[in-house]
């Protein structure tokens, strides 16, 4: 009778051997904290667990209601987080499998590497950062902070034992990074990947330095840009801000004007310059397309001037919020203190600041769930 748990095993590694020669294998995986049972038997690989428990996670639940791009529309139409989380896996895994690289590290990379994003997007992103600052607690990354809600805050503060490589390319994800060739540093240490992530929260640009320790991690960081510029060019024409036509010339006749034929360029060509090589690479022709193409969506829709005064009318609502909770840690008291502080053990809430705890409750928010806080506090009887 055949062991069913031992022919799991038998077939990881045969696959793996079918890798290439650049890509991570599960026996490389490492833990901060060993776990004895996956030295035994078991028909689940490291990587494939550390999927499965973002996956799991309270915080992968929250991508569903976490703005992408536009914050305050309503438009069921235009992408969330949750599902750039999902295009980001899909486009990594299709890239990884021809590569012949670890396809487990990858969806486990691509599923978690936004985890730390909080509401409204990069604008709370960037409004959590000046709010650190201005209070001398460090800065406030979205990729370092993924990081921290899988080792530090999911699982009411004992974390989910997520594997290093999986933690180095969520850290090293840097979606708004282009480059014409992405390398990894191969030799790449636990504790170099350890050093690196507490100098993203105290040294300010440090994560523009860092690449990622495997060619898996390089695969999800252009990822994100792929699974990301066409697509929002498709949100924006939803809500009128761009029309298709708007997209100079120099761009459609390299990449196309539609999400789709962007991404089918993009991937091939990343593909015909990359494979059987150490490192990821473009065309100088696409490469030169694709940065015009950023450029264009900057310009026409992240820095659209009508975005701008949302993001403006928001600000205060995080800067009042903040000081809200602030009080309520001091005073014991509030959702802070109950549902978030109170559940936490004492390696978090006797190390942290009551400023770095109001940041990750804040963070962790979904868009619904911060504005449902506002109106309660600050306009009473609103609903």
């Amino acid at each position: 009778m055949i062991d069913l748990n031992e022919q799991a095993i038998k077939n990881t590694i045969d696959r793996e051997k079918s890798l290439c020669e650049y890509a991570c294998k599960t026996t490389s995986a490492y833990r901060l904290v060993e776990e004895h049972r996956e030295n035994e038997f078991n028909v689940r690989p490291a990587f494939f667990r550390d999927a499965d428990r973002i996956l799991h996670s309270t915080a992968y639940s929250r991508y569903m209601d976490k703005t992408q791009v536009f914050p305050m529309e309503s438009n069921d139409m235009i992408t969330h987080r949750g599902l750039h989380v999902q295009l980001v896996a899909k486009i990594a895994r299709t890239i990884g499998r021809t590569l012949g690289l670890n396809e487990d590290l990858i969806e486990a990379m691509g599923l978690g590497h936004d985890l730390g994003h909080v509401p409204f997007g990069h604008f709370g992103e960037r409004v959590l950062n000046n709010i650190c600052e201005e209070r001398n607690i460090g800065h406030f990354l979205h990729n370092a902070q993924s990081v921290r809600v899988l080792q530090t805050l999911e699982n009411n503060g004992e974390g989910l034992n997520i594997t290093v490589q999986v933690l180095d390319g969520i850290l090293c994800h840097n979606g708004e990074m282009l480059e014409k060739r992405y390398e990894p540093d191969y030799n790449k240490t636990v504790e170099q990947f350890v050093d690196e992530y507490e100098k993203c929260w105290t040294i300010k640009g440090y994560d523009k330095k860092i690449r990622a320790m495997t060619l898996e991690g390089c695969v999800v960081r252009i990822s994100d840009i792929i699974a990301y510029i066409g697509r929002d060019i498709e949100d924006a024409i939803i809500l009128g801000v761009i029309k298709r036509e708007d997209i100079p010339e120099t761009i459609t006749k390299v990449l196309g004007n539609t999400n789709s034929h962007i991404i089918d360029s993009l991937v091939k060509d990343l593909l015909e310059n990359s494979y059987g090589k150490p490192y990821l690479e473009f065309s100088d022709e696409v490469f030169d397309a694709l940065k015009e193409l950023m450029q264009f969506n900057y310009q026409n829709i992240y820095n659209n001037p009508k975005k701008g005064e949302t993001e403006e009318r928001s600000r205060k609502l995080f800067e009042m919020l903040f000081e809200k909770y602030l009080h309520d840690l001091e005073n014991k008291t509030g959702v802070i203190y109950t549902d978030f502080f109170s559940k936490m053990p004492d390696s978090y809430t006797k190390i942290n600041s009551y400023d770095k705890i109001v940041v990750d409750f804040i963070a962790g928010m979904t868009d619904n769930y911060f504005i449902e806080q506002f109106e309660k506090n600050f306009l009473p009887g609103s609903k």
